[in-house]
């Protein structure tokens, strides 16, 4: 016992050692980051790696989750002793807590849209005004001023009030949902500047796309009700007490992922298979069930508020926000000459959105390098983005020449405000301005006027190139300002730009409206950058509302996904490297299978480990010393020592928390630990190693863990493949991953090593073993 216990300690000793080593590692990482673009990777000697990462546009500590159901006699017995009232209260809180999901996104949802479309339009008539009285100047000082004014007011509200709401939230809900803590992320303070500051920015007609953050507002509102409230204001009712936990929160967040995007899109399917395209990890038949009600619960809340705006009590603009674009009329034809042109349409989305996956992530990088000066930097680059967006916006429709309003027509032209094709902006009576058809329009507005249909000669070439060019700089220059912020909209106006271009070369041979090329040029470009399918196919049939595109839809996404992968990822996963996110693929590397989980432990330091029952002072060394989250715990009593299980860091300090010592190293009945700790008590994670306080005497006692301890965690034989573990890690939610040996007996440590998600991605691995790349592909 004696030589175990001085064994253990030596081995602490050495491995605070390289904890300090690592602290200062990463204590350099954080300094230097002021000074490189995003968070770069760092080469070391073991596989240890960086607990810092961007979320949003601030640097953060980040840890894993506790997704794993854990198995602790008291965990068991509170699962055991719940009556059936709270088995059934727990499934109704489920369904309740998604239907207010869907509820309250719906209508923040609603509101947005209605507030950007007002406020935009508004903005463009009194534009118009000017124009029209030939006060040119004067228009274009009212157009860039309003503009500066709102991009400013959502810049503040970012940079001042909560970082993490900057850009689209979606590359950290993805992380969140495979297991990555994203702190500061859904709090009541990143909603509401989310909520405002999207309608700011988007109002300010900045090339960005209130999608992606209706998309994280509804990851805020379920993390919101899934705790009761913030971190600072809370309600600690009865009732919220299953909740809890991370595993149950991840299930609400994928309900406000879902809702997000059918609020987005009015589109309840798509919204469901986005979730488990795109950010869910792991997707329940239990839970796909919720995430469909809190969809369905949004499309019911939008159908009232369009019935709502429909009888005219929205505003002048209040409608355009809520369908993007209807062709349940439009007959489409199959046709062989439709083919080659088609093809071209999915070729180009993958090409495009490949080049697009490659120059976004310069631009984040650069912009990261300004960001990190200060405040006044990052408001100084919107405003310059804001500016050179104004500038162009209101002065490229003066170049192109007006066009005369076709009599056949059956809408109005030209129309001189409020939404519609035909903006007559400069142009005389009887002549409209196409560029100006798409530039001075609400984002929204500017969708549905390209997708138009039976409009074959109401956009030149040259009108349609100028607008493609422009969006395309403007998706990059724009994209990474410290705004809330969306991709879709932006690639749909560039795809939908490039696909009616496509449709007009071809005009002599297709029989498909120009406004369906559009169409598809939006699906087959968020193909290409983004390489989603399934939900994408979906969101734009639930859009369009017309099944006979569905096989041209399908033709198009296939392709841009296939061309696109063969050139880089997808951009939200170049987002999540850059920003250092360890999230973890599906599909493990095939050099991993050379590699077998025992190396990787031997470049780990070794495993610091816990007996069952522990002195006090130990368990405080350990907990100051390190920053483990999982410690093995030891039966040492018998001749052979065997894997007790594992007990988790909050755990612990919970224990110490609450000062539960015996003076003798003795085990504890049931009884004693259930009058002092439930499990729902342990799920929380507030407490820390710095608020704890105790005496010499105290340090003296003993803690008996076993009724704490995870008894059955996920453990691997040392002979296994890192590519079989890492797929094992994944399916099952895992935080720690401990290795055994292949045989046991006496002398033998029953632990060989412990895995956490760090040691599992594919550069770290890279960085210790560089030549297991080359040999694969040489075997």
């Amino acid at each position: 016992m004696g030589e175990s216990s001085s064994s253990t300690m030596e081995k602490l000793a050495h491995d605070m050692d390289i904890e300090e080593r690592e602290g200062e590692e990463v204590h350099d990482l954080e300094s230097d980051t002021l000074h490189t673009p995003l968070l770069k990777k760092r080469r070391n000697g073991g596989l240890s790696a960086s607990h810092l990462a961007m979320v949003g546009a601030k640097v953060s500590h980040i840890e894993s989750l506790d997704y794993e159901i854990n198995e602790s006699d008291l965990f068991k017995h509170d699962w055991r002793n719940r009556s059936t009232t709270e088995v059934f209260q727990y499934i109704l809180l489920k369904w309740a807590l998604a239907f207010l999901v869907g509820l309250l996104t719906g209508v923040i949802a609603s509101v947005i849209n209605l507030a950007i479309e007002n406020i935009a339009g508004y903005k463009m008539l009194h534009m118009v005004e000017f124009v029209r009285d030939k006060s040119y100047w004067t228009g274009f000082a009212y157009f860039t001023v309003i503009n500066m004014i709102l991009t400013l007011f959502a810049t503040v509200l970012c940079v001042v009030f909560a970082p993490t709401a900057a850009g689209p939230g979606i590359p950290e809900i993805k992380a969140y949902l495979n297991g990555v803590d994203t702190p500061n992320m859904y709090g009541a303070s990143v909603l509401i500047v989310k909520i405002f500051g999207s309608i700011g920015a988007v109002a300010a007609g900045l090339n960005l796309g209130k999608e992606g953050p209706l998309v994280h507002i509804g990851a805020c509102i379920a993390n919101l009700l899934s705790q009761g409230g913030s971190d600072k204001y809370k309600l600690n009712w009865r009732w919220l007490r299953y909740f809890k936990n991370d595993r149950d929160r991840r299930d609400l967040i994928t309900c406000g992922t879902s809702a997000g995007v059918c609020a987005a899109f009015r589109s309840p399917i798509g919204g469901v298979l986005f979730a488990l395209e795109e950010v869910a990890t792991w997707l329940r038949n239990a839970l796909l069930w919720r995430t469909f009600f809190s969809t369905a619960v949004v499309v019911v809340v939008l159908r009232g508020f369009i019935e709502l705006c429909n009888s005219g009590k929205c505003g002048l603009f209040g409608k355009g926000g809520l369908i993007l674009f209807d062709v349940s009329d439009i007959t489409v034809t199959y046709h062989v000459n439709d083919i080659i042109p088609v093809t071209l349409v999915g070729i180009i989305g993958g090409v495009l959105g490949g080049i697009y996956n490659i120059y976004l992530p310069k631009v984040l990088r650069l912009y990261s390098l300004i960001n990190q000066k200060g405040k006044m930097p990052q408001i100084i680059l919107s405003l310059s983005v804001c500016l050179f967006t104004s500038v162009s916006l209101y002065f490229l429709p003066f170049l192109v020449p007006c066009m005369p309003c076709d009599e056949s027509l059956s809408v109005a032209c030209p129309t001189s405000g409020r939404s519609g094709n035909f903006k007559q902006f400069n142009c005389p009576n009887g002549y409209y301005n196409d560029l100006a058809t798409l530039l001075h329009a609400t984002n929204d507005d500017a969708v549905r006027n390209i997708f138009s249909t039976s409009t074959a000669t109401e956009f030149r070439v040259d009108s349609l190139l100028i607008f493609f060019v422009l969006y395309c700089i403007l998706g990059l220059v724009t994209f990474g300002i410290a705004v809330p912020s969306g991709l879709f909209l932006p690639i749909i106006l560039m795809g939908s730009a490039y696909g009616r271009l496509i449709g007009l070369a071809f005009k002599a041979y297709i029989h498909i409206d120009q406004g369906l090329y559009a169409v598809l040029g939006a699906a087959a470009l968020m193909s290409g950058i983004m390489r989603m399918t399934v939900s994408v196919c979906v969101i734009f049939l639930e859009l369009n509302n017309n099944l006979l595109i569905l096989p041209h839809t399908m033709f198009v996404l296939l392709i841009a996904k296939c061309v696109g992968d063969a050139m880089n990822p997808s951009i939200y996963e170049i987002i999540l490297d850059m920003k250092g996110l360890p999230f973890l693929d599906a599909n493990p590397e095939p050099w991993m299978r050379n590699l077998t989980v025992e190396e990787l432990a031997q470049v780990k330091p070794p495993v610091i480990s816990l007996e069952v029952i522990e002195k006090v002072s130990k368990i405080m060394t350990i907990l100051r010393n390190t920053c483990h989250n999982g410690f093995p715990v030891i039966d040492q009593d018998s001749e052979v020592k065997e894997i007790h299980g594992l007990v988790l860091r909050s755990h612990l300090i919970t224990i110490l928390k609450k000062k539960w010592f015996h003076n003798e190293r003795r085990s504890t009945e049931d009884l004693e630990v259930r009058e002092k700790f439930s499990s729902i008590e342990l799920s929380e994670k507030e407490a820390k190693i710095e608020d704890l306080d105790l005496s010499e005497e105290e340090m003296e006692m003993y803690v008996d863990l076993h009724p704490f301890t995870n008894r059955t965690p996920y453990t691997v034989v040392e002979t296994m493949s890192v590519a079989k573990a890492m797929v094992l890690f994944r399916q099952c939610a895992l935080r720690h991953l401990l290795i055994v040996p292949k045989y046991q007996g006496p002398g033998i440590a029953p632990i060989v090593g412990i895995l956490t998600r760090q040691d599992l991605r594919a550069h770290n691995i890279l960085n210790v073993f560089p030549d297991i790349k080359k040999k694969a592909h040489v075997n």
